[in-house]
């Protein structure tokens, strides 16, 4: 299915839930800090350098922005949290937008949650997987940014990461990524196919 992501194309972006496509076929999101690298990481996945706007402006993504793979598969690019460059009201404004879709998406089967690997696991990541627990979502998480840190490092962090992972279970589960060097997309597309292929 890898041929699936590079077809990639922006259908539209949404300020609310109500602009979205109808509630059907399957959506896989991606959310994490407005810093984590959500942009670069659907960049990856899509194997396109221009499909989603990087910025080094924290906060870009403001709205949902709905990419379709094929007329079952979407992929949505969620608006980021936390050091979002932007008044508190916007910030509110928007994490209103991401509890609705999350509310109203029967089609929603799972989340890439991104997270900067040398600041992982802060308080609204730990918000947002307890959100998704409560949601029965899967979570796939990236450690992001894996090239900032050796190779050794990163493999602390994500022992570390698994500990903290496990009262979690199965519905989670976690890898080390780099947008920047293109490393971990295999893994990360393997995880999404099993995802994709479920029935519509």
């Amino acid at each position: 299915m890898s041929s699936l992501y590079k077809t990639a194309t922006f259908l539209l972006s949404a300020a609310d839930v109500k602009q979205l496509p109808p509630d059907e076929g399957i959506e896989v999101a991606i959310v994490g800090r407005s810093n984590a690298g959500k942009s670069s990481v659907l960049n990856c996945i899509t194997q396109s350098k221009k499909l989603a706007r990087v910025s080094k402006t924290p906060g870009r993504t403001q709205q949902i922005n709905v990419f379709v793979l094929d007329e079952d598969r979407r992929l949505m690019d969620l608006p980021g949290y936390g050091f979002a460059n932007a008044p508190l009201a916007e910030q509110q404004k928007w994490e209103k937008t991401i509890n609705d879709y999350f509310d109203s998406r029967d089609c929603l089967k799972g989340l890439v949650l991104v997270m900067d690997i040398r600041h992982p696991f802060k308080d609204m990541d730990m918000q947002m997987l307890d959100f998704c627990q409560h949601h029965e979502l899967l979570v796939h998480i990236l450690l992001n940014k894996a090239d900032k840190l050796s190779k050794g490092a990163a493999k602390k962090t994500l022992l570390d990461s698994e500990s903290i992972l496990a009262p979690y279970g199965e519905a989670v589960s976690i890898q080390v990524f780099s947008a920047q060097k293109n490393e971990g997309t295999k893994e990360l597309q393997s995880v999404l196919n099993k995802w994709y292929q479920q029935k519509v």
